[in-house]
């Protein structure tokens, strides 16, 4: 009987090397693929990104597949970041939203690409080191269940994925605990046992996002106002590149009270301030919608509503207002709703869906 051949994504961490040993010792024919996707720079400069993006990846992968006794490829798939996670990224902030890129690569790049050219070279299926798993529901639809350890779930960051990705993905890390997975690395002697995770946005290695977009755009992004909800100027700001709603940090208002960032507005170059009362709202609006558990959203839907990564989540009710179109309302009001951040519905251990958020 031929033997599933299984594509795994290996940034060159821990995660994805024991999801590749996991599924070999599970029968399928594993090959191994490190993705280019950071462009052409120096060596030097290239190690200090390290992370899915630094040389040290390739390297760390190639190390780890040759252990395992597994073929392993790297695949160049700069073009695809560069249009779907740097240009967006760049874009979302000039337009006054906080993108989230990770989300953009997992949906573009690490899915779409990565699966389109893994069942081009004859493969069945892909594989990550994600903590989250795949699971067909009674209803015939695929969905991600939460990773069995919570404080280590990415389901999050991945509720984009389609019905036909989701049904060729495989996640078998999404079983264990990082502690586990690091204590069979250790069994395995790889290498990569105790490498540290990756974080923060790997191409922009300081964090210093004004900075980036203004040297990759070319543009110098002007100062403007800070202004209060009625329009009373209290301050002038560097550019809406430097904010976020909630953001209270590095204003330099001087008050007499803690601020925060309420709104940013492109059209009239204004960052909008204001209490601590004032950064919850009990409602938003979202688009870009997906349908993961769900083939729609029932009306009046209950769900748990994640507004971020680390967020815990809030019951909430969903409702379409149109196609591509809901209406989020909490149970209790939420902090620091963001547009161009995802809003994701979980029901129960599932998630049934998501979309970006517009405005509150």
């Amino acid at each position: 009987m031929k033997k599933e051949k299984v594509v795994v994504g290996m940034s060159g961490g821990v995660d994805s090397s024991v999801a590749a040993y996991l599924l070999q010792q599970r029968g399928y024919e594993v090959i191994g693929v490190t993705m280019q996707i950071w462009p052409e720079e120096e060596r030097t400069a290239q190690e200090e990104h390290g992370g899915c993006c630094g040389l040290s990846a390739v390297e760390d992968a190639r190390r780890v597949a040759q252990m395992l006794g597994i073929p392993h490829y790297v695949m160049n798939f700069r073009a695809e970041f560069e249009e779907q996670v740097i240009r967006y990224f760049m874009r979302e902030y000039l337009s006054g939203r906080t993108p989230n890129p990770c989300i953009a690569c997992n949906r573009y790049v690490k899915w779409e690409s990565l699966l389109r050219r893994s069942l081009q070279i004859g493969a069945d299926a892909i594989a990550t080191g994600h903590y989250a798993r795949v699971e067909q529901l009674p209803n015939g639809r695929y969905a991600l269940r939460n990773a069995a350890s919570a404080k280590k779930d990415q389901t999050y960051a991945l509720y984009s994925l389609t019905q036909e990705q989701l049904a060729r993905t495989k996640m078998p890390v999404g079983a264990y605990d990082k502690e586990q997975v690091r204590r069979i690395a250790e069994e395995l002697g790889l290498y990569v046992a105790h490498k540290p995770d990756s974080m923060e946005i790997c191409f922009v290695p300081d964090q210093d996002y004004a900075r980036f977009i203004e040297e990759r755009s070319g543009t110098q992004i002007p100062e403007g106002n800070f202004v209060t909800a009625d329009g009373t100027v209290v301050g002038r700001h560097r550019g809406i590149t430097h904010y976020t709603v909630g953001q209270r940090k590095g204003l330099g208002l001087a008050m007499g009270k803690p601020v925060f960032v309420l709104e940013i507005r492109p059209e009239t170059n204004e960052v909008v301030v204001g209490d601590g009362t004032e950064v919850y709202t009990d409602r938003l609006l979202c688009a870009n919608l997906n349908f993961m558990s769900v083939p729609d959203f029932p009306d009046d839907y209950p769900v748990l509503a994640k507004i971020r990564y680390n967020d815990r989540g809030t019951p909430a009710h969903v409702r379409r207002l149109e196609a591509d179109l809901a209406e989020v309302v909490f149970e209790k009001p939420v902090r620091a709703v963001t547009p161009g951040q995802a809003v994701v519905f979980y029901d129960g251990e599932y998630v049934a869906g998501g979309g970006t958020i517009l405005r509150r």
